[in-house]
């Protein structure tokens, strides 16, 4: 096999030094607010990706400039958790060291800065750094950030499986000196410098995982290409319900690639998930794909070996013995919002974020209200894997100021229809160069939009996950929900339908390439069948399932395209 040519990142990764490459070199360049073209890929293992913005890239181009290059920077926060002091942090780096000041809440329980222009890259690692925050591994080739329920102060099986997640985030890092180095003005290791489980050359491609805690799916566990289902005797944390290979990917067009939930491995004792996870990680490091990229995700891997092959690897690399799945439920999978108490006698209040933007516009002054919770909450914030923020661990003598200053600044949310609560999004353009349509700036319109329909047939109260992307890489998950929308061109989507509610099933094409008026004229008649025949508390998925409307999506390799 030394015949075969393998891709182009798998080069730049072997030549890199441990993912040095030229990135010190090309800080030093100011001929040019861009990185050197193979820096760019090993800057994700860094966190950060180079962008420009696509509304002025034309205007630019006639002006004979080069394109507005910035970058986007998405931290490591495991679980999501971070104390009011690191946010007033956050907070500030936003505004001193980005171009638009703002900072937005991903899918994968982190947040992220765009618009920082090459010279403020390193001042703003390093003040990540003095905030005891970091970007290692949130983006390329290796496990990005380790997803928890985020209420882990809700009970004590929360807060172990939090502190659990937190253990595998930092024992799955790449042991490279390089962000040290690079970023840190780290002491230079000159030899002997290895990476025991990933070696030179990293993953064939990106890998996450996620920790969830039944009877809440808030993490969407079968999307993720390793999940730790938490299982609990007497409230006590015994193990966990593996799972893996899962992945939300595909290439419009392409067969090949399908969008894929995980399947399960089996039960493991929490003291024996570490080593089981370093064992799929290498068995991914060792079968997946190298050649082709857009097969390289681990569900391409167990789509190919099968389940049972890659449990027997993992079970012999890993020495442990993986048993049957043991039982468990899923009842809900959005975010609670408003007051939740928790059993500590702690109170925590979920806030909805449109699209995760954190900024000020007439009538919601986002960023100045997070800005002033943290100064007085005595708790910490959890962002949630659907772009929402958590003011938790309130003692109930602070909850009327919490709400408060919530209510001041227009962040509370009283009024959200169950759609919106239920829906997310991407950022897609101007900046992210995979864009082909766009989806956090148009997504608030269109809600508004199927949110009238939905009104309009009397069936607004019912709860319905919609989300969009802007390409089909599946970012917001898009392929799990009810209603998937994927940007195939200007103002032009693949509708996808059909996914289970829960998470357990994912959606299936009905429309493609459609624009706004034939998307919802697709809705507007699927939801007047919904209204007049669906059975009691029968979800919009399952419905469309039931009726034949749209073909369930089984076994993704055979249904998705099929």
């Amino acid at each position: 096999m030394t015949d075969v040519k393998l891709h182009a990142n798998e080069y730049i990764k072997a030549d890199s030094n441990l993912l040095r490459g030229t990135i010190e070199e090309g800080l030093q360049n100011h001929i040019t607010g861009a990185l050197y073209v193979d820096d760019t890929q090993l800057s994700k293992f860094h966190g950060f990706y180079q962008q420009d913005d696509r509304d002025l890239r034309a205007e630019r181009q006639a002006q004979k400039l080069e394109p507005l290059h910035s970058f986007m920077l998405r931290a490591r926060v495991p679980g999501g958790v971070c104390s009011p002091e690191q946010w007033l942090d956050i907070d500030k780096i936003a505004s001193e060291l980005t171009m638009n000041g703002n900072i937005r809440l991903t899918t994968r329980q982190t947040f992220q800065y765009h618009g920082i222009l090459k010279r403020n890259l390193k001042p703003l690692i390093q003040a990540l750094d003095l905030s005891s925050l970091d970007s290692i591994a949130a983006c390329g080739d290796v496990n990005r950030n380790v997803m928890c329920n985020p209420n882990p102060v809700e009970s004590e099986l929360h807060t172990e499986a939090y502190e659990w997640s937190k253990l595998l985030s930092e024992q799955l890092l790449p042991r490279t000196n390089a962000y040290a180095e690079i970023w840190l003005d780290g002491e230079k290791v000159t030899g002997g410098e290895s990476e025991p489980m990933y070696g030179e050359t990293y993953l064939p491609r990106k890998f996450k995982i996620a920790v969830a805690v039944p009877p809440h799916n808030d993490v969407d566990i079968y999307t993720n290409c390793l999940g730790f289902i938490a299982v609990a005797e007497n409230g006590k944390l015994i193990g966990f319900n593996v799972t893996v290979g899962g992945g939300m990917g595909a290439t419009h067009g392409d067969t090949d690639t399908f969008p894929r939930l995980a399947d399960h491995l089996g039960f493991v004792a929490k003291e024996d998930a570490i080593e089981v996870a370093k064992a799929v990680i290498t068995t991914q490091r060792d079968w997946g794909n190298r050649v082709e990229r857009k097969l390289a995700r681990i569900k391409y891997t167990v789509q190919k070996h099968g389940i049972d092959k890659f449990r027997a690897e993992v079970a012999e690399r890993s020495g442990v013995t993986i048993g049957e799945v043991k039982p468990f439920e899923f009842t809900t999978r959005g975010d609670r919002f408003g007051w939740v108490k928790g059993t500590d006698d702690k109170w925590h209040l979920t806030l909805y974020i449109e699209c995760g933007r954190i900024k000020d516009v007439p009538g919601k002054e986002i960023q100045t209200g997070f800005r002033e919770l943290a100064k007085v909450h005595k708790g910490d914030f959890r962002m949630t894997s659907n772009q929402n923020m958590i003011v938790a661990n309130v003692a109930e003598a602070d909850k009327e100021q919490i709400e408060a200053i919530a209510r001041q600044y227009g962040i509370l949310g009283e009024r959200l229809t169950p759609l919106r609560k239920h829906s997310i999004a991407c950022v897609s353009l101007p900046t992210c160069a995979l864009g082909m349509a766009e989806a956090e700036r148009y997504f608030p319109e269109f809600t508004d939009k199927v949110d009238e329909l939905l009104t309009k047939h009397g069936v607004g109260e019912q709860p319905i996950v919609m989300r969009m992307t802007g390409c089909p890489n599946g970012c917001a998950r898009p392929y799990a929900a009810e209603i998937g929308l994927v940007g195939k061109g200007p103002g032009r989507y693949n509708l996808y339908l059909g996914a289970a509610f829960d998470g357990t099933r994912i959606s299936k094409m009905v429309l493609e390439n459609g624009n706004e008026t034939e998307i919802l004229a697709d809705l507007d008649g699927r939801f007047e069948r919904f209204s007049k025949t669906r059975q009691e508390n029968e979800n919009f998925g399952d419905f469309l399932v039931r009726t034949g409307e749209v073909k369930a999506v089984n076994a993704s390799a055979r249904d998705f395209h099929g």
